[in-house]
């Protein structure tokens, strides 16, 4: 098997990357790519690009694929590549979420590790049943909520946890865009229709599209576990059959309170993703589009900018960052380092060492499982008119 091929080798190599979706025509494939890259620790040598056959091959053609490795179908892919001795090591899944769990599924039966965008499934029921069959494969999972692979988003996590906030009171997370502010869907734009989709998305539009980036960004930095939600959603363009927009009141296990909107029709907003999180000591402010900065309040004291390369950022940001100050990092570093860090747990793996605990806080399965209990929650709360609703049955 795979694995075995890299534990024997012992001497860290490049990761042998395969790929589910991610063809011709598609987005965030291209985005996982460059980011397994960029720290070149990952070669692409397999794939199943697409569902449709002739664009599966011509798309492993284009990425240099060789033509024995180009799949045009995932289940084959998963049998072949875990007899080969040179087979893949992790398989990247950049496909619509109805489709991640029986991939995810067929791949961690072959014994190969698992490395799967975002949300975690379509279902709560699916997302459960996944968490087991990771459970029981020993392999690695990762989720690709990329945001937490920003320098200064693993600053503020770091904060948190040493105690600069003090007791964490308040959490407010948004999310707006404004690119679905009308029926895109309509025209036939392929990235904007599966969106949209129940069957393919799930039950969540907005909300899983990017609200879960929100939730988890917050949780991933606040450490703290959501108790039960009270949600609006509202889908405003005539048609579309998921939610365009979500305004959810949030309970913390502590007994910290927040709120979480996201929105594609708020015109104006590109990728206006931010984080507030306040304590009895101090607050932190996080803006994904000045994704070099964070805003750091003591209380009584004057506000402090610091930066990614700054004399206040710690060991967190700097095992997050690449290049000099002043020089931006972001979006694609962002997964990049997701990548590198799944980089380091395997290597650790295979070579019987403990794996740098810098490099251990990729979101996991358990962290996907979460991300859809917090989706549940609130599609149940706005069907129930705002009831209140636990998450994942606190």
């Amino acid at each position: 098997m795979a694995i075995e091929a890299g534990k024997a080798a012992g001497a860290p190599r490049r990761i042998r990357l395969g790929m589910v979706g991610g063809g011709q025509g598609a987005f965030i494939g291209g985005v996982h790519r460059m980011a397994a890259r960029l720290d070149d620790g990952y070669t692409l040598v397999a794939g199943a690009l697409s569902s449709d056959p002739h664009r599966a091959l011509s798309s492993a053609a284009e990425l240099h694929i060789s033509p024995e490795r180009a799949y045009t179908d995932y289940q084959a892919m998963a049998r072949a590549e875990s007899q080969r001795e040179d087979g893949i090591d992790v398989v990247a899944i950049v496909t619509p979420n109805h489709l991640h769990a029986p991939i995810a599924s067929a791949f961690l039966d072959a014994g190969i590790h698992v490395i799967c965008d975002k949300p975690l499934t379509s279902t709560l029921a699916d997302a459960e049943a996944l968490v087991a069959k990771v459970r029981a494969s020993g392999c690695l999972f990762a989720l690709t909520h990329n945001y937490s692979g920003y320098p200064m988003v693993r600053q503020a996590r770091a904060m948190v946890e040493a105690g600069l906030l003090g007791d964490i009171r308040v959490v407010q997370a948004e999310y707006p865009q404004d690119w679905l502010s009308t029926d895109l869907e309509a025209t036939g734009q392929k990235q904007a229709a599966w969106r949209v989709d129940p069957q393919q998305a799930g039950a969540g539009g907005s909300l899983g599209d990017i609200g879960s980036h929100a939730e988890h960004l917050a949780r991933y930095i606040s450490g703290l576990q959501l108790s039960a939600v009270c949600a609006d959603l509202s889908t405003f363009v005539p048609g579309r059959l998921l939610d365009d927009n979500a305004h959810v009141m949030l309970r913390y296990a502590n007994g910290a309170r927040g709120m979480l909107w996201s929105s594609q029709v708020a015109p104006g907003n590109e990728n206006n993703l931010k984080v507030r999180i306040y304590g009895s000591k101090a607050g932190l402010e996080f803006h994904q589009e000045n994704p070099n900065q964070l805003w750091f309040t003591p209380l009584g004291e004057a506000p402090r900018l610091l930066t990614r390369a700054g004399a206040a950022a710690g060991p967190a940001a700097a095992h997050a960052s690449r290049i000099p100050a002043g020089h931006p990092e972001g979006y694609l570093e962002g997964f990049a380092q997701l990548y590198r860090d799944v980089a380091e747990q395997l290597h650790a793996r295979w070579q019987g060492r403990p794996a740098d605990p810098l490099a251990c806080t990729v979101p996991t399965v358990e962290d996907g499982l979460r991300g859809m209990q917090f989706i549940a929650a609130v599609v149940e709360s706005s069907r129930g008119d705002g009831k209140w609703v636990e998450v994942g049955g606190n």
